[in-house]
């Protein structure tokens, strides 16, 4: 039963009790809660013997395996989720949570510990462990002479700070005195086999540990509300839903300098559900005019038996649906120069710095297509590494639209080498996935982006692409009644060309459930104007939403504009609220901390 709406009648408790448990409750973040519930559990047990209870109080905290995850797409979540089943399936008492919800000042108080993180852009923490990591590396951070830990890091090796989120967790833990129990492993895309096999040897070893705190009686921590994930589906990432494209329509102009679809799929009879902010993840086939060059240039039979993931396959037909043609990576660059012996691939590959400007102009496919060479089927696909799912920030609210989910992509084209060039999935979506065909795809759940109460204010940042999100935020608002003001900023190049999802925003402005629009169309004057500059323009507006409580949005570009735009409200809060630089950067990170300070960047 829900906290929420539990009842004296319906409970041993009394009217004032039930109101009093409820306040309690609601001031507790997920780990609180799971260890309250195993000390009044084992309090219970233990009721009338006051030594014992005691003794079972200090095990319950003692024995305790807390497991944060620091996410940015989800895998650090469900690779974490894993971890969780598995050591309760060996009875240890987990406390499970996401880094973001995690309260910094437990942290002193922790004896068993893994963390699972992955990193995002240059070496970054994920928006959800921005605050953990700042408090880790800050003044406050406590000697931790009693904790023994275990982290493990997801990335990707295409990145020059790869798993540096992990790295950082790993190192600075041993720093400040806790016990490093199980070597931190730093897995790439293709993580799946490594991080079960890591799991296993870490939770041996905190087995005899948690095992010998946990030698007097105890109570199995029981999971309060909040306090596990509670999406619940048929579908994921390892079994994804084989869904229908119903629209695929290009919303820019004949002349805009950039081609972006709106996308619609049906969910009809799947049971998939999803949430503003959610993503959408979505498997792709290459493209088989691609393939079929990649075989030419090896001199390999399109029908030749390859194995792969325990089972034998085409090697086109692994091309086509299960490899990665186009996101480039080191290491398929040194397993390919090795197979084919070819010596200029070699000494690139022993220069990293040179072979990450080489890997930003190419695709994985275009290494193979300008550097031919005899190799096996079986090296070929051994040099690959598996496809990863494209995650796109959903366009819609159910609320809204249904059995369906819309998309907004920007198609990833250029021209290089004398040849047009597609992204994988986006090439996939706009150019070779006819409308009534199947696409796979799953929701990938992120509670890290979400909207707030409905009486409760939002300013939304989103040029471009990044508008996707906050459609479906006013479609939420708009069929739930909601009072809060809504204030959108967007940009693109140009008005006449780029206006995305303009009808609709301004019939949202006419009908008032969008409060204030305010674009920025950076080509379409001399001097080049963007959405951060319109929130300077209109600083003194923007500080009085936020002192009055708004919830703040970004979605978008994180290496430039998501940049840009926290330092134009840096700005504001010197300007309009009388800050210093500290004391702004204090005062947006409270904001973070409470969750009203948001970011869905890439």
């Amino acid at each position: 039963m829900l906290l929420a709406s539990l009842t004296a009648q319906a409970s041993p408790l009394s009217a004032q009790q039930v109101k009093d448990l409820q306040a309690l409750v609601s001031q507790l973040n997920p780990i609180q809660q799971a260890w309250v519930s195993g000390y009044l559990a084992a309090a219970a047990q233990f009721a009338g013997q006051s030594a014992g209870t005691v003794a079972a109080t200090q095990v319950a905290e003692a024995s305790t395996l807390t497991i944060l995850y620091a996410s940015q797409t989800g895998n650090a979540k469900a690779v974490a989720s894993k971890i969780k089943a598995a050591a309760e399936s060996k009875g240890f008492a987990v406390a499970f949570s996401d880094i973001a919800s995690y309260k910094t000042t437990a942290l002193v108080k922790e004896k068993f510990l893994i963390i699972v993180a992955s990193t995002y852009g240059e070496g970054e923490p994920p928006e959800s462990a921005v605050s953990f990591h700042k408090f880790l590396f800050g003044k406050k951070a406590p000697q931790l002479p009693q904790l023994q830990y275990a982290v493990l890091g997801l990335g990707d090796s295409s990145y020059e700070f790869f798993c540096q989120t992990a790295v950082d967790f790993d190192t600075k833990l041993a720093t400040l005195g806790a016990k490093r129990l199980h070597p931190a492993a730093l897995l790439d895309v293709d993580y799946d086999a490594q991080a079960s096999e890591w799991q296993q040897q870490a939770l041996t070893q905190f087995e005899p540990l948690l095992k010998a705190a946990n030698s007097a009686p105890s109570a199995q921590v029981i999971a309060w509300p909040g306090a596990t994930d509670g999406h619940h589906s048929l579908y994921n990432k390892q079994h994804p839903l084989q869904a229908e494209l119903s629209v695929n329509q290009k919303i820019t102009g004949r002349d805009s300098t950039k081609d972006v679809r709106h996308i619609e799929i049906s969910l009809a009879d799947s049971g998939l559900t999803y949430q503003p902010g959610d993503a959408l993840g979505v498997y792709f086939h290459n493209d088989p005019a691609l393939v079929s060059a990649i075989l030419a240039a090896t001199g390999i039979a399109a029908d030749s038996k390859v194995q792969f993931d325990g089972a034998e396959h085409t090697v086109q037909q692994l091309l086509t649906e299960q490899l990665e043609l186009t996101q480039s990576y080191p290491s398929f660059v040194e397993k390919y120069a090795a197979a084919t012996g070819n010596a200029k691939l070699q000494q690139l590959a022993t220069d990293k710095t040179a072979l990450r400007e080489f890997l930003a102009q190419h695709q994985t496919a275009d290494v193979v297509l300008q550097y031919p060479g005899s190799l096996s089927a079986q090296q070929l696909v051994d040099s690959l590494r598996k496809q990863q799912p494209r995650l796109y920030s959903i366009a819609s609210s159910q609320a809204e639209v249904g059995e369906e989910v819309h998309l907004t992509v920007g198609v990833v084209r250029f021209d290089s080498f004398g040849q047009t060039h597609l992204g994988g999935a986006s090439g996939f979506l706009a150019e070779r996935l006819a409308e009534g065909q199947q696409v796979k795809v799953f929701v990938e759940h992120n509670d890290n982006f979400r909207l707030p109460n409905h009486d409760t204010p939002v300013i939304m940042i989103g040029p471009g692409t990044g508008i996707a999100p906050f459609r479906a935020f006013l479609q939420e608002r708009d069929n739930a009644g909601a009072t809060g003001q809504n204030w959108l900023f967007f940009g693109n190049p140009h008005f006449t060309q780029d206006f995305l999802y303009q009808v609709e925003l301004q019939d949202y402005l006419k009908r008032g459930v969008l409060s204030k629009l305010d674009v920025a169309f950076s080509r379409d004057q001399a001097q080049k104007v963007y959405v951060q500059d319109k929130l300077l323009s209109k600083g003194a507006e923007v500080w009085s939403w936020l002192e009055q409580g708004a919830h703040l949005y970004i979605c978008g570009d994180g290496s430039k504009m998501a940049k840009d735009v926290h330092q134009a409200l840096l700005q504001i809060a010197q300007t309009h609220g009388g800050l210093n630089d500290e004391a702004a950067g204090d005062y947006f990170e409270q904001l973070r901390e409470s969750k009203r300070y948001q970011k869905d960047v890439y």
